[in-house]
């Protein structure tokens, strides 16, 4: 069997995210008092304790998340991937898990972009939206009728039917106008700290790109299917030049499971809080088997300690 590790992006975070997981295994505990250390702040609290506010800060949330997978990952010393992919944000724990970041380098990585990108949502205010039961060509013409009334493009191609678009305030919701006169089951708007993958991130997009340059990042030892291009990559050089792109281009989250579907992948299991990217891959690869690893139990269970 075939096995495709799959790790979530932002919004799938919880107030007590990776608590379990420190107080039974002092692997994970050393993970997480790392995670303090290198960036100088307390992060394992925030996942422990919270308070919500606080985890929800983008620049808090997307290291928060990153260091939960990266725990259960270590925990778990898998070593029979095929393949792996990660959902925006979640593309640096994959690329981890590949052997392309080390985990020092992809953490203060990730705290960097969740400090640009919420710094950009401030400088840029916009918002985002989910469109359900449109298709991606529908969605895209939507988004160019849109623009007369401001920025807007598709951000996350999640599953069929299932797209969320991002922009400016007049452009998105010019757009979920639009959407509804097209025939969408529904169009809501999210509450989001920023335009995630449009061209409003630009400014985030440039202090990130600086900060790769110089940034350690190996060729990949298993292939990492791309957010930017649904396809596998393994060259340290393009993997840099796709984590800048993914900044301000949509996620092809529908198009990398049916790829890695395509190439083999019969299981896909997801690494990190919640269960998301589970959802989303039965929505788009029906046949294949989905299983993840969230807390203390499903690692015990994975290990096969009682």
């Amino acid at each position: 069997m075939s096995v495709a590790y799959i790790f979530p992006g932002q919004g799938s975070q919880y107030v007590g995210m990776g608590k379990d997981l420190a107080g039974e295994f002092s692997e994970a505990r050393d993970i997480f008092s790392m995670a303090d250390t290198i960036l100088g702040v307390p992060l394992s609290k925030i996942c422990f304790e919270g308070p919500e506010e606080e985890l929800k800060q983008t620049k808090n949330t997307q290291p928060a998340i990153f260091l939960h997978s990266i725990a259960i990952w270590t925990l778990l010393k898998k070593n029979d991937a095929a393949m792996v992919a990660g959902h925006s944000l979640g593309e640096y724990s994959a690329l981890v898990a590949a052997g392309a970041l080390s985990f020092e380098e992809g953490l203060k990585l990730v705290r960097l972009r969740g400090e640009l990108m919420q710094k950009a949502g401030v400088e840029q205010p916009g918002t985002m939206a989910a469109v359900i039961g449109l298709d991606p060509q529908t969605v895209s013409d939507v988004c160019v009728a849109a623009a007369v009334d401001g920025i807007v493009q598709p951000a996350n191609f999640n599953s069929p039917g299932q797209i969320v678009i991002s922009g400016s305030v007049a452009g998105v919701r010019k757009a979920m106008e639009l959407a509804k006169g097209r025939g969408a089951k529904m169009v809501k708007e999210l509450v989001v700290s920023g335009a995630f993958h449009s061209p409003l991130m630009q400014s985030a997009r440039e202090g990130l790109q600086q900060a790769l340059r110089t940034a350690a990042v190996n060729d990949a030892a298993v292939p990492v299917y791309a957010n930017v291009t649904a396809k596998p990559v393994r060259s340290a050089d393009e993997i840099r030049r796709l984590l800048i792109e993914q900044l301000t281009s949509p996620v092809r989250w529908e198009e990398s499971v049916t790829a890695m579907a395509t190439d083999g992948a019969s299981l896909f299991f997801e690494i990190g809080p919640g269960k998301v990217l589970q959802g989303l891959t039965k929505r788009c690869a029906a046949s294949v088997e989905t299983r993840g690893a969230d807390n203390a139990a499903d690692v015990r269970a994975v290990l096969g300690v009682v």
